[in-house]
């Protein structure tokens, strides 16, 4: 699961527990001006992924990591698709963002809220 927190100008998320391990992330700082919006989307994860590397998948288990899909790089960290939120990025290593986090709705509130502040 993922910690997502506004500090500053950054978003930054927070890979917890073992997910670290099977991500390969503790975690990622992106600035804002790069964020361009999170959506709440449980059917993310019927998508196809992609190639992984480096990262984890057990189908129904976890999908944590790099996949690389389409020419783009995407990083997962999900266990339980219906707390997936996306958070969509401009001019960054990835393009997407696909975390499990405690309360999907007050996630993409926040990240939101921190884009029309900076705005």
């Amino acid at each position: 699961m993922a910690l997502i927190r506004i500090d500053g100008d950054d978003l930054v998320v927070v890979i917890e527990g073992l997910d670290k391990l099977w991500s390969f992330k503790g975690s990622l700082t992106i600035p804002l001006a790069n964020v361009r919006g999170a959506t709440a989307d449980p059917g993310i994860a019927t998508e196809p992924k992609g190639i992984r590397a480096p990262g984890s998948r057990v189908p129904g288990v976890i999908t944590a990591g790099t996949f690389h899909q389409d020419g783009e790089k995407v990083f997962w960290d999900v266990r339980d698709p219906s707390k997936a939120v996306v958070v969509e990025l401009a001019d960054e290593r990835y393009a997407r963002l696909v975390l499990q986090v405690d309360d999907p709705r007050a996630t993409v509130a926040l990240v939101e809220d921190a884009l029309s502040e900076a705005r």
